[in-house]
């Protein structure tokens, strides 16, 4: 079966406050990298024409916008952290351009979200495409790979998201 892989830049800043103690719950950023293998959700033949199972444009075309468009520049922050509510009170305008994360914006939790997300935009493509498998590259030495269903690893009780809706939304916060 034939896989479809596309990779996609983006800079990005979070914290992690669970361990308050670590280094990483002090806001910091990183160019990241975020690379998506698609397979036809059933085996094709090649058709002897364009010999394509979609066309690369058509496949990426929505991701790559929500990528540019939403995830590259946001500030990554899990639902209970405070200064979601410091940006309520203080700069409600950039509420949009917070990514919310059930739980810490950690790498793991960022790959189960974008996955769950483009197999939502795949579905409402209806181009028999789905996502296989994602990885988050954080730096160049590390990475984390999603294979399989992401609803298998999220938080239970998190299925209704903005990472299952086929829309550009990165939270579900109200303004």
């Amino acid at each position: 079966m034939f896989s479809l892989v596309f990779t996609r830049r983006y800079s990005m800043a979070h914290r992690l406050i669970a361990d308050p103690a670590g280094k990483c719950a002090i806001p910091h950023g990183h160019n990241e990298q975020v690379i998506a293998r698609l397979q036809s959700a059933a085996p094709q033949r090649l058709d002897g024409g364009a010999n394509m199972v979609v066309p690369f444009d058509r496949a990426k075309a929505r991701w790559h916008r929500f990528i540019d468009d939403q995830v590259d520049h946001a500030f990554q922050l899990g639902a209970g952290d405070p200064m979601i509510d410091w940006f309520r009170a203080h700069e409600p305008q950039r509420l949009g351009r917070l990514l919310v994360t059930p739980g810490d914006p950690t790498t793991e939790m960022l790959a189960a979200c974008l996955m769950a997300k483009l197999n939502a935009f795949l579905a409402a493509d209806g181009n028999g495409l789905r996502c296989v498998e994602l990885t988050v590259e954080e730096t160049p030495t590390n990475a984390v790979t999603l294979a399989g269903d992401p609803a298998d690893v999220l938080p239970a009780g998190d299925g209704a998201g903005w990472w299952v809706r086929a829309d550009d939304s990165i939270n579900d916060l109200a303004s």
